[in-house]
């Protein structure tokens, strides 16, 4: 069974997002699409929302959000209970959220890093599988 993956992001990430629904299709993801899909300025917190709840309800099994520096939607991810999203800038950050933060939703920024970079991150992220053991005690003291 292929992974489900909302994606979203702000006027800022749209050309990312774009790139990056592309690149996860064609790896076989099913890629649900949230928006915003232009250069018109958007807010960024209602495309935040609505990964994160489509994440947090099962709808998808990780979310993606991409705006210009990832800070701005990460705070507003993290507003959403059950929701561990973690800002990524680099491929040791990717591959230790999931193995030890058991994130559920990826943050990039597209002024930040370059594309091939948020692909990179977003493949070593999706990857990446929760070592559970003795993080669990730490993840489950960020959902009480």
């Amino acid at each position: 069974m292929s992974k489900k993956i909302a994606i979203g992001c702000d006027h800022a990430g749209y050309l990312y997002k774009a790139k990056l629904i592309d690149h996860l299709s064609s790896k076989g993801y099913e890629v649900i699409n949230m928006g915003t899909d232009g250069p018109e300025s958007v807010d960024y917190p209602l495309y935040a929302k609505k990964v994160s709840k489509a994440v947090a309800s099962k709808e998808a099994d990780f979310g993606i959000l991409i705006c210009g520096t990832g800070v701005g939607m990460s705070i507003a991810a993290n507003k959403t209970k059950g929701i561990r999203a973690s800002l990524c800038t680099d491929l040791v950050m990717a591959e230790f959220t999931r193995r030890h933060n058991d994130s559920n939703v990826l943050c990039m920024g597209a002024r930040i890093i370059a594309y091939e970079m948020a692909e990179m991150i977003t493949d070593k992220y999706l990857s990446t599988e929760y070592e559970g053991g003795r993080h669990q005690r730490r993840v489950d003291m960020l959902e009480d």
